[in-house]
């Protein structure tokens, strides 16, 4: 899954250390995140979009067939 989560953190002014600890998470989740090697579970989903005033949709892209490979 890929996701914008680095350009919108980034266009927010908010470090990956702050955002960490506003979702209560750790730095290291943040920059998995950011580097597509970690997916969310849906409730940090949900907190990263309530935060940023968005959609799941707006900074996480499925693309159908990414995950087949990996059945």
């Amino acid at each position: 899954m890929k996701n914008k989560l680095e350009e919108i953190r980034k266009k927010h002014g908010i470090t990956q250390e702050e955002l960490a600890s506003i979702l209560e998470v750790s730095r290291q989740t943040i920059g998995s995140l950011e580097n597509g090697r970690y997916n969310p579970s849906i409730l940090l989903a949900f907190k990263i979009a309530r935060y940023f005033n968005l959609t799941i949709e707006d900074i996480f892209i499925y693309q159908e067939g990414e995950d087949d490979d990996k059945k």
